[in-house]
């Protein structure tokens, strides 16, 4: 049989209870392993919620002043490491209640009033994702920065464009390091747009009925740094919406994290040789002293698992459960945390890594010459003549198919060659055919010809903050 505790109520909540709490069910319901990392934030809502309690006539100065000093004590310990996390106490709220009781005596025992654990975690979760959002927010920038710094580096290079990644036509180096500017850019949009959403105060609402002493829930919000306060007291009981679209947002910015990853991997093989990743980025095999391995973006896309995994448990967690709250919810926090420290690390050493890369410009270039990268120019020649888009298409499928069986590019066709598929083609076709001709010839907005990269690179530098 399990051990018992002899009373319940060595418990805060064990004044119903016969009987202690099980040890195993301590164990298995303990939740303190991981959400001590929210002290500062349930400290800090507890101080808001004990000023306007005081401020309420529910709370004396005397109180007051004994609460907040007793709280500051504890947050001192428990960032110096002398603080005595205790598992039978269960979480972060109770162990910090419970060593405030004992610290201070009865006036500590008066801070619960009119709150529940239910709004004070839901307080101290969207606390904790509202910084969450301003750091992650900032490292974005870093990455969006290492972009357009490479972007104005390698401004006038030429690389292949690819689809079902055969090479299509030819783009700036500049204009696909800003694609994942742009990329980027969204994610950060997306992270700021949710923490907009999350940043309500739920505290107040209680268990899940709200309160009926006279309590004053905007000036909590306010102190708080939140811009309002939660409408129905059983919708913020139960809600888990800002952790799970908080947890969108950020497996977004992994799955970006990992198709720059991808392409990074296949850039630096010496089937591509595109670019050179430092070497304090990679790592060698243990058996072939050859090998150069691109370890970080490897781990950066294989990361993307257990974010993804992260954002699916939550959504599993949440799909049946009746309003209001249901202790599953405690099931929250660890995917959010990883997730959290996944992205962190990720974005961190990514944009490191883009401050060391390297182009190899010359073998990126020397890939544009081959592959029939400018038939679709070809053809928009041909348009320009005149020709049916659908017919000039034809015409360049006919011309490829007659560079394979000679075994050249469209380029090294004579003008009397290309004739043959059409007698609308002139000698200025070879300035379309070119690389750099075909280039600069888009000149839509958002393409990567060079005077529209040119401006995309300096509208990124402003945007950053970046001076030329």
């Amino acid at each position: 049989m399990s051990e018992q505790k002899k009373s319940g109520s060595e418990k805060l909540w064990g004044g119903r209870f016969a009987e202690g709490t099980a040890a195993s069910v301590e164990a298995f319901s303990a939740s303190i392993h991981y959400d001590s990392r929210l002290y500062k934030y349930d400290i800090a809502g507890s101080k808001a919620h004990a000023t306007m309690l005081a401020d309420r006539g529910i709370l004396n100065a005397e109180e007051l002043a004994l609460i907040v000093e007793g709280l500051s004590a504890i947050e001192q310990e428990i960032e110096a490491g002398s603080f005595e996390f205790k598992r039978e106490l269960e979480d972060i709220h109770m162990n910090i209640e419970k060593a405030l009781v004992d610290r201070i005596g009865p006036a500590g025992a008066k801070l619960h009033s009119a709150r529940s654990r239910n709004d004070q975690i839901a307080l101290d979760f969207k606390m904790y994702l509202r910084d969450q959002c301003d750091i992650i927010a900032a490292l974005l920038d870093d990455v969006r920065r290492s972009f357009v710094l490479l972007g104005r580096k390698y401004l006038g290079n030429f690389m292949p464009g690819y689809t079902h990644l055969q090479r299509a036509q030819p783009v700036q180096i500049s204009h696909h390091m800003l694609a994942y500017f742009e990329m980027f850019g969204r994610d950060k949009e997306r992270l700021l747009d949710c923490r907009k959403r999350l940043n309500l105060s739920p505290l107040g609402c209680a268990a899940m009925a709200g309160t009926g002493l006279p309590i004053d829930r905007e000036q909590v919000a306010e102190s708080l740094g939140f811009d309002g306060v939660t409408a129905n007291s059983m919708d913020t009981s139960g809600d888990r919406d800002f952790a799970i679209e908080f947890t969108s947002c950020c497996t977004m910015i992994q799955l970006h994290l990992s198709r720059l990853s991808e392409e990074l991997v296949l850039w630096s093989s010496q089937e591509f040789s595109f670019v050179d990743i430092s070497d304090k980025f990679c790592t060698g095999s243990s058996i072939m002293p050859q090998k150069k391995n691109p370890d970080i973006p490897e781990l950066i896309r294989g990361k993307s698992g257990r974010v993804v995994g992260s954002l699916m448990s939550l959504i599993t967690l949440v799909k049946g459960l009746p309003l209001t709250y249901n202790r599953d919810l405690q099931e929250d926090k660890e995917p959010v945390f990883d997730t959290v420290d996944t992205v962190s690390a990720s974005l961190s050493i990514m944009a490191e890594l883009l401050e060391n890369l390297q182009f190899n410009t010359k073998v990126m270039e020397e890939a544009t010459r081959t592959g029939f990268i400018t038939a679709t120019d070809l053809a928009d020649y041909l348009v320009v003549k005149d020709v049916p888009f659908r017919e000039a298409h034809g015409i360049v499928g006919r011309s490829v198919a007659y560079c394979l069986d000679k075994g050249c590019e469209l380029y090294e066709l004579t003008v009397e060659e290309l004739q043959q598929f059409s007698p609308v083609i002139e000698k200025d076709v070879f300035e379309v055919l070119s690389v750099e001709g075909s280039v600069n010839s888009r000149i839509s907005t958002g393409g990567t010809g060079l005077k529209r990269v040119e401006e995309a690179v300096l509208n990124a530098e402003k945007q950053m903050g970046i001076s030329k």
